[in-house]
């Protein structure tokens, strides 16, 4: 009988105990004082609004949205590689930017990347901070620009994201060039760099300037012999002004 007390004194005592520390957790979570963390260890953080809107994602590679995983009640880009980074989403909880990396390394040579990009609204990347470093062998291959580009001016995420499922779908080469085309005329998909600071794969580094074709329209850049030029373009892409001659 003394022996069946003790285990019930005991068994209340746990139960007092897991309530009360049960309790003082979710009060701590539960104020509005600032909580303060020597290091914390996530794997994905989700910053939002009072009303469950998503304003930021800081994520592993683990946990990098994309698949059929929804933010805001919106499917992402189904295809994006998943990497480690933030996603940034405007008032309306559509993605406007964000900042991601990796890096590896094999038995070939190593690859690594940065990106950091702000979207026009509902759409693709208007402005680009990016860095490549590709090395096989004895080549090493690196390039950095930040980049400004023009969008389709009627484009959507979701709406871009069922036009590439179609065209991916059509496999004569010429009748998806012809439908993409299409989608381009009526301002749906494209875009268009016109403005790229920084070094290019052929190793020049200057200001580049393009036209709202694509066509390049000028270029003043130190090339990979260290040597300064100035040139500017036509129409057709012949140069019609040099310095030095």
């Amino acid at each position: 009988m003394k022996k069946h007390n003790r285990e019930l004194v005991i068994l209340r005592t746990f139960t007092l105990c897991t309530v009360a520390i049960t309790a003082l957790f979710l009060f701590a979570f539960k104020t509005n004082q600032n909580q303060k963390f020597g290091t914390i260890d996530v794997e994905r953080i989700n910053i939002v609004e009072a009303d469950g809107t998503v304003k930021m994602i800081i994520t592993n590679v683990a946990q990098f949205p994309n698949g059929t995983t929804t933010v805001n009640n919106t499917v992402l880009n189904k295809d994006r590689k998943k990497r480690s980074g933030m996603l940034y989403f405007n008032e309306d909880g559509i993605e406007c930017g964000g900042f991601i990396y990796d890096g590896t390394k094999d038995e070939n040579g190593h690859s690594s990347g940065l990106s950091l990009t702000y979207d026009q609204y509902d759409g693709d990347q208007v402005m680009q901070l990016l860095t490549t470093d590709v090395g096989k062998g004895d080549e090493r291959r690196v390039t950095s620009a930040l980049t400004f580009n023009d969008r389709a001016p009627n484009e959507t995420q979701q709406g871009v994201q069922k036009i590439m499922e179609e065209l991916n779908g059509i496999k004569d080469e010429k009748l998806r060039k012809q439908k993409q085309q299409e989608y381009v005329d009526k301002g749906l998909i494209g875009a268009k760099t016109r403005i790229m600071l920084g070094k290019t794969r052929s190793q020049n580094n200057g200001l580049f300037l393009f036209g709202d074709n694509g066509a390049t329209k000028a270029m003043f850049y130190v090339d990979k012999h260290n040597k300064v030029k100035l040139e500017v373009y036509d129409d057709e892409g012949k140069v019609t002004n040099s310095w030095p001659e």
